[in-house]
């Protein structure tokens, strides 16, 4: 995923759901809400549990004289609710039941979510933490390596390094089944997902999208099991300008329903269950929405900017099944330099679709 280490701009955004199926019409700003704040970012992530929001703060050589530490919000009133100072890294994932949180630096940080506390370091060896992910099924973490094209696994527990998951290929975002099935999209340019068997720690199968990759965003919908992959670019070769796309394909033998397109490059992607709807953000500012009207047909949905003006960004974006809302971070723009907190609600309660 693309790093941006300058001062950002950065919005945190939600949709909800409200109201009939009669009703229909655009997003809309509800809210927005500056935080301040300086260093570089990459993934947010929300904590649906301990209604915390969570984005790393990178300083080092991009960002001198910046303070690397972990920035943490309260994920309801969008506050800031402290800092862990030292703790940065690119992602952030949080086991609800140990109130362990973990993120992806190097080495991995392990901490206390209730105390905010560094609880200690973790050593991924030859890897280069940059996705992660925390599956439920049984209490681990996932920590994503570009170079070494695997995925270290942690016992969120009491942070033990259990082994290595090789996934052969480039990994970005990984999402699970909460049944036992990891599935982790490939930023390679021939994009594909695998499938990992998480009791064994293997992977089980490669899903290949043919001429669509650079993918960075990954989403499930697991009661019908279909997978939604955003790709940057499509085309074989590559076509210029490119053509993003979002790969819709089965999650049970990777089967491709259909390829739909995006309006950027994708930073990440989310499904929501209760609307049916996927999101992708991109780096050009817009979001596209992608609706589900049956496990095996599909709509591409709106394409718009989440303010009424240019912006850059979008990395990272989060379901909050609670208040069944989407957020997710921008860059509005390079020169404004500040961090901003929006939030957005759908009043008409849905989207029109081609």
């Amino acid at each position: 995923m693309r790093q941006f280490c300058v001062v950002l701009a950065v919005a945190i955004a939600a949709f909800a759901f409200i109201g009939s199926a009669q009703q229909a019409g655009p997003y809309q700003v509800l809210k927005r809400a500056k935080v301040g704040g300086e260093g570089g970012w990459d993934y947010i992530y929300a904590d649906a549990a301990g209604r915390r929001l969570y984005i790393p703060r990178r300083g080092g050589q991009a960002a001198a004289g910046v303070p690397t530490r972990l920035t943490i919000f309260n994920l309801d009133t969008l506050e800031p609710a402290g800092e862990i100072p030292g703790v940065g890294g690119n992602g952030t994932a949080v086991d609800p039941k140990s109130g362990h949180g973990f993120t992806s630096s190097k080495p991995v940080s392990m901490f206390d979510t209730k105390t905010m506390t560094l609880i200690k370091t973790i050593d991924a060896g030859a890897a280069q933490p940059d996705g992660i992910y925390f599956d439920a099924f049984n209490e681990r973490v996932y920590v994503f390596s570009h170079p070494t094209k695997d995925a270290t696994v942690i016992d969120a527990k009491d942070g033990a390094v259990l082994g290595t998951v090789d996934l052969g290929g480039v990994p970005e975002q990984g999402v699970a089944d909460g049944k036992g099935m990891l599935y982790v999209v490939m930023q390679d340019a021939q994009g594909s997902v695998t499938a990992v068997d998480v009791k064994t720690m293997k992977a089980v199968a490669h899903y290949p999208f043919g001429d669509k990759g650079r993918c960075n965003g990954l989403a499930l919908d697991a009661k019908n099991h279909v997978l939604f992959a955003a790709c940057a670019s499509s085309g074989n070769p590559p076509a210029q300008p490119a053509k993003p796309m979002m790969v819709i394909l089965s999650a049970k033998d990777g089967k491709i329903f259909t390829s739909l397109p995006l309006a950027g490059g994708s930073d990440g992607a989310i499904f929501n269950p209760s609307t049916k709807e996927a999101f992708s953000t991109h780096g050009n500012g817009t979001l596209t929405v992608i609706k589900e009207k049956s496990p095996t047909t599909f709509e591409a949905g709106a394409r718009r900017r989440p303010r009424g003006r240019p912006g850059r960004g979008g990395a990272g974006l989060v379901y909050d099944p609670d208040d069944r809302q989407v957020r997710f971070g921008e860059d509005l723009t390079r020169s404004r330099r500040s961090l901003a907190v929006a939030r957005y609600l759908c009043v008409d309660c849905g989207l029109q679709y081609s």
